[in-house]
């Protein structure tokens, strides 16, 4: 790649990379006041949402793989050239994920009652957990219509548009959450106090605020695509009647990333029956564990979005060459930035603790754990970023595989055997070497280049 080239690809990486990632890292910093308002009400609280966390992962998951099946066509037919198309496939993904997302609430709804038992929990904070689980699974539709929009948007290239809205979620959820989660309350400064509302549902407040702050959001993005976006906007008298076409690569698409997300979810299930003998504090300081290390891998998230938008419409435009060297562009920018990120991490871990949970036992696992994790961030990076710039061709297949042999065959064989001799450090031992397997894998896939197989549409 020559110099002038080099420097012109990664100038469209960073103006796409930017705005994602600094989404990404304004969604983590308010989950951290999220998990801190949580935390203040003591472990049990903290116990109750990081136990169903994992499931609530999985629906996550299969929302969002219900949504790259549409938006992958979309990058693509704009790279193209053809809007229309475009906008046909978006017709289509609004009326087939919204029913898919109805689906996944009652499914959501009528586990709700027995997921945490099953997940091991016992008395308040199963009853507690269980509550949580319920409000999120009624909010699924509009989390379900939010990443396909956000999608959508990123996929014809504005970025800007998705990562403001879910800046102002986080915000949304902060607000919310202070209102619901404590009881009303006075607020002494010099001298003078001042009256803050509050309604003091605890872990049940924690979840309507969430649950409220999606759906704002999902209206706000189904606006900004079907009304403002210049390429995808709808037009009047748009069909919406299913094509078969559409339909099937869509699934063809959705369908191992679904299967994908379904499986790690049962490995992450796992993971938590494993942590859950070792103690209140270790599932708290766990659960607090993943939400601190979030800050540190989500740019590689944002870049793998913007990986999905450069590969996707090269792809399109019939320039294969292209879309592999925005891919490795991509992957070695994702590492770098993680490598950094992951330093960082090692050094402020005592004190993102500090600010999650006032619990002293917490602070002091937690700490450990999370610097464990920190030598796997850069292998982590490659494997995050690889896979959008892989989806961005279609190939979503191989890296399922790939994902599901590392997780099950890596980290859930070293969790069981290091948890009972190292407690809970060993289950994030296991983690860390699992994370570094994976990178290797999607490196070596990305590197080979047996992924460019050409238009999907």
């Amino acid at each position: 790649m020559r110099v002038k080239t080099y420097r012109e690809h990664l100038g469209h990486v960073l103006k796409l990379s930017i705005p994602a990632i600094l989404a990404q890292i304004s969604s983590i910093i308010m989950q951290y006041i999220d998990a801190a308002m949580a935390g203040s009400l003591g472990a049990e609280a903290t116990a109750a949402i990081g136990l169903v966390a994992s499931t609530t992962w999985l629906f996550g998951g299969l929302c969002m793989a219900a949504a790259a099946g549409f938006s992958v066509q979309t990058a693509q037919l704009i790279g193209a050239g053809e809007q229309e198309g475009a906008r046909r496939v978006l017709r289509q993904g609004l009326l087939c994920t919204f029913l898919f997302g109805l689906a996944l609430a009652a499914v959501g709804i009528s586990i709700s009652s027995f997921l945490p038992l099953w997940l091991g929990g016992e008395g308040d904070t199963a009853r507690n957990s269980s509550r949580y689980f319920l409000i999120y699974a009624c909010a699924l539709p509009a989390v379900q219509l939010r990443h396909l929009a956000g999608n959508m948007l990123q996929c014809s290239g504005d970025m800007r548009t998705p990562s403001r809205l879910n800046i102002l979620m986080c915000f949304l959820d902060v607000f919310f959450n202070s209102l619901l989660i404590f009881p009303a309350r006075q607020l002494l400064i010099s001298g003078f106090a001042i009256p803050i509302p509050g309604v003091g549902l605890g872990v049940v407040g924690a979840a309507l605020g969430t649950a409220v702050s999606e759906l704002i959001t999902a209206f706000l993005m189904l606006y900004a695509v079907c009304f403002r976006s210049k390429s995808l906007r709808l037009e009047p008298h748009g069909s919406w009647r299913p094509e078969g076409k559409c339909l099937n690569i869509s699934f063809r698409l959705g369908l191992p990333m679904a299967l994908e997300h379904t499986i790690l979810c049962g490995a992450q299930i796992m993971g938590t029956r494993i942590v859950a003998p070792l103690g209140t504090v270790a599932v708290a300081a766990n659960s607090l564990g993943v939400t601190a290390e979030s800050l540190c891998y989500m740019p590689g998230y944002g870049i793998g979005a913007a990986a999905t938008t450069l590969v996707g419409q090269s792809i399109g435009a019939g320039d294969e060459k292209l879309a592999k060297d925005y891919a490795r562009l991509c992957v070695l920018f994702g590492m770098a930035v993680m490598t950094c990120t992951g330093g960082l991490m090692f050094l402020g871990a005592p004190w993102m603790f500090s600010l999650l949970t006032p619990d002293p036992a917490i602070r002091l696992l937690g700490t450990r754990v999370l610097r464990i994790e920190a030598f796997a961030e850069p292998m982590f990076a490659a494997s995050i970023v690889a896979a959008g710039a892989l989806r961005g061709a279609g190939d979503t297949l191989i890296p399922s595989i790939l994902n599901l042999a590392s997780m099950w065959g890596v980290r859930i064989t070293l969790s069981l055997l290091l948890a009972p001799r190292l407690g809970l450090a060993g289950v994030w031992l296991a983690m860390c070497v699992e994370l570094c397997v994976r990178g290797v894998l999607f490196l070596i896939r990305l590197f080979r280049g047996k992924w460019l197989t050409g238009r999907l549409v």
